[in-house]
């Protein structure tokens, strides 16, 4: 028995100096928030931006903030010279009801947004450092849950050794009529100590694409039809549940035309395909 193909979800790169984790995005469940995502990796918004938000056990943010010069060895304090913002490129509408939904549990990805706005989410983001369901998907209309780490959740649980003095810093308690210090009081660092950190001591990231999602198709024979990309791998990957737990069935060297496969094993078997593309 062969049932239909599923589509693969876009995977993006989040290297850090710590570690690097790999990410598989929800494209076909919440593509408008996927798709601002991408846009802003695409446009290389995200490279060069540290994580400004670690709340141990809960949540670890990123997207908002640059630094203009990262090796700069000046204090992250006011008058806030070394510091830029992400541009935003809007708002975006909240998908956390659309189609399946995704809870905020350990590893996933969501949207941050303002609160009292569910519809408020634009260039910020967290991955989710514990079980949050019982709160996140149930405040300000839901937080959406558009992907979730497939490789380096040993990088999410090491941030969640952090504490304060302890590679967090509390930049409010520094400058306590500043509303800028405001933005960072749970600031992950390299540095220990609960002085302001040098900008060379922030934990930076960079956010790529690393492989793309492929349209693939089932004929009545069970043979699986994609079009390749040239010069690129092609991963066709099965799972033989739901939610799916995939699994490599082969890989081959795109032609840049029509590419077809027969999984001889699947007969009795009820099993769900997808092809990604790696770059």
């Amino acid at each position: 028995m062969v049932t239909a193909p599923l589509q693969a979800g876009t995977v993006v790169r989040v290297s850090t100096g710590l570690g690097e984790m790999d990410v598989e995005l929800y494209d076909l469940d919440k593509p408008v928030t996927v798709q601002n995502f991408l846009g802003y990796v695409r446009s290389n918004a995200y490279q060069n931006c540290f994580f400004h938000r670690c709340v141990p056990g809960f949540a670890l943010q990123g997207g908002g903030f640059v630094a203009l010069d990262g090796l700069s060895p000046d204090r992250v304090a006011p008058p806030w010279t070394n510091l830029g913002a992400v541009p935003s490129h809007g708002d975006i509408t909240n998908e956390f009801t659309l189609d399946r939904r995704f809870s905020n549990v350990f590893g996933t990805l969501a949207m941050a947004k303002r609160g009292e706005d569910p519809n408020s989410a634009c260039s910020q983001w967290f991955f989710n450092l514990g079980d949050n369901s019982g709160n996140l998907d149930h405040q300000n209309g839901g937080f959406t849950v558009f992907g979730r780490v497939l490789r380096g959740t040993n990088l999410l649980a090491l941030f969640n050794t952090l504490s304060s003095g302890q590679n967090l810093v509390d930049l409010q308690t520094l400058y306590p009529s500043d509303p800028v210090a405001g933005i960072f009081t749970d600031l992950p660092t390299y540095a220990l100590g609960v002085n302001a950190p040098p900008y060379n001591q922030l934990v930076y990231f960079n956010v790529r694409a690393v492989a793309d999602p492929v349209i693939v198709s089932l004929g009545p024979d069970g043979e699986l039809t994609w079009n390749s990309t040239a010069g690129q791998t092609n991963v066709i990957e099965f799972s033989s549940q739901l939610p799916p737990v995939w699994q490599t069935l082969m890989a081959t060297n795109g032609t840049g035309g029509s590419l077809r496969y027969r999984d001889l094993e699947a007969a009795g078997n009820a099993r769900f395909y997808r092809v990604r593309v790696d770059y």
